[in-house]
């Protein structure tokens, strides 16, 4: 996700390259960006329930508002309009142009940065409590459960800001139900899976969060920043060596301060999507960019990459029909006398046996499934079928 973060901003910078009449361009994002969102609610609001749950609907009044198209949704519209007014209309004719014409655009972004740590490290959490459900992952019956914080700057799951945010703004029925702390050692007697609760289990451990919530996705939209000055360096330099050093000059650094205030105390964690978490994945995302760029630009190797190639021509539709389960849900409804006598079920079952292994069984079957999403899109590009919005 922080990758296709970064893509997205590389991608508006080639958008807008050319924008004569900015508040065309403006109706034109924002009219995309909810579109991207309401598909986002559709697609993880809890409508289509997945493989391992063959049933569809969802309450209204339980409805999960943000997901990852809705954050990626957000990303593109804060950084297509500071793309579209904030950028000054000069010619860039050197690193220093260069930077006078897209330093305001920075400062949005490190607004965004601050406003995040302002919120993050600022905001006091009071105790609160939510409804635990009647049936809970031990099989105990439970009901409202007394969350106590009272604290200001803390990180862990119970009383970090950002999940306090999203309990009052969004309401704690319209978050991600199954959070990531339910696979920790203090929540799930199988973890690093989820599992029962343990005995003396946290009283938070069975709250919802919302891992693409409101203050985060507002720190994720940097990553489109991120994405744009790399799209930048694209647009203004011709030389591909140069674009492939300055684009290793801005990964390099990032990757390292990221790393630096990790040691400082900032843990780089994704839930919360905290500026070292950010700066990694960037800085991982352009070295990762460059090197790709090398290969297929400047040394002219594209058979290696063609899969990679065809994948993003339709990612829209990959990402609905393989990240969300739809294929695989749809074709594990046909079964042979039970459910679990499955075409998608049994090929991981088999997999895993021929490798004697559970993990490595599943990440075969991640891998053929990965293979076979570049095999169709592949016969789409053939057929010059691309899904947009």
């Amino acid at each position: 996700m922080p990758f296709f973060l970064f893509l997205v901003g590389v991608s508006i910078s080639l958008a807008f390259k050319k924008n004569s009449n900015k508040t065309t361009a403006t109706k034109k994002v924002m009219l995309r960006a909810i579109n991207l969102f309401l598909l986002g609610l559709l697609l993880q609001g809890g409508y289509f329930h997945g493989r391992n749950h063959l049933t569809y609907g969802v309450d209204v009044g339980k409805i999960r508002w943000l997901g990852v198209l809705q954050r990626i949704s957000i990303g593109y519209l804060l950084a297509s309009i500071s793309e579209i007014w904030l950028v000054n209309n000069i010619m860039v004719d050197s690193l220093a142009d260069f930077a006078w014409k897209y330093y305001t655009q920075w400062l949005f972004a490190i607004g965004l940065c601050s406003l995040y740590m302002c919120f993050l490290y600022g905001l006091s959490v009071p105790t609160w409590e939510y409804e635990a459900p009647s049936m809970n992952l031990s099989g105990f019956a439970s009901g409202t459960q007394i969350v106590y914080c009272g604290v200001r700057g803390s990180l862990e799951p119970p009383c970090n800001a950002v999940g306090f945010i999203d309990r009052v703004i969004l309401g704690e029925h319209h978050l991600y139900q199954h959070p990531v702390y339910r696979r920790t050692k203090e929540c799930s007697v199988k973890s690093p899976d989820y599992g029962p609760l343990p005995p003396n289990s946290p009283q938070w451990c069975l709250a919802p969060f919302d891992p693409e919530g409101i203050l985060s996705s507002l720190m994720a939209a940097v990553t489109c920043f991120v994405g744009l000055h790399f799209g930048h360096i694209l647009l203004h330099f011709k030389d591909q060596k140069q674009r492939v050093l300055l684009w290793s000059m801005s990964a390099v650094p990032l990757l390292l301060f990221g790393y630096v205030l990790v040691i400082l105390g900032i843990p780089s964690c994704k839930p919360l999507y905290t500026v070292s978490y950010a700066c990694i994945t960037a800085g991982v995302s352009g070295l990762i960019l460059s090197i790709i760029f090398y290969i297929v630009d400047v040394k002219h190797f594209r058979k290696p990459t063609v899969l990679l190639q065809w994948m993003g021509m339709n990612a829209l539709l990959i990402y609905a029909l393989g990240a969300c389960d739809l294929f695989s849900a749809g074709l594990q409804g046909f079964y042979w006398r039970s459910p679990e006598n499955n075409l998608v079920d049994g090929t991981e079952a088999l997999l895993q046996a021929m490798l004697h292994s559970k993990n490595w069984g599943t990440l075969a079957f991640v891998i053929l499934e990965i293979l076979f999403w570049g095999l169709v899109s592949g016969f789409l590009h053939m057929k010059s079928l691309y899904i947009r919005l």
